[in-house]
């Protein structure tokens, strides 16, 4: 794996536990809104569940489509290198 490849697999790691991160917080102020009857609290919770979610699902397309050229390329050098 080239250094590239590292950083890149690294950055999204680092991206998903953000996401995650921000469905933790998102489900607990879900519950802190829950008990405490706060509407504004529980609504701001739904919220960060949902962007957590999207996040994360962004980061996984990213992802694919990464490997997907990652593929092409290396494909590509190993049809230049077998012709020479």
């Amino acid at each position: 794996m080239t250094d590239k490849n590292e950083e890149q697999t690294e950055n999204h790691t680092v991206e998903n536990i953000e996401s995650v991160g921000q469905m933790i917080i998102g489900g607990i102020e879900q519950i802190g809104g829950i008990l405490t009857g706060d509407p504004v609290t529980r609504a701001e919770g739904d919220f960060n569940v949902a962007v957590g979610s999207e996040h994360q699902e962004v980061n996984k397309n990213l992802t694919a489509i990464e490997n997907e050229e990652a593929e092409r390329r290396e494909s590509n050098e190993s049809i230049h290198t077998e012709t020479k």
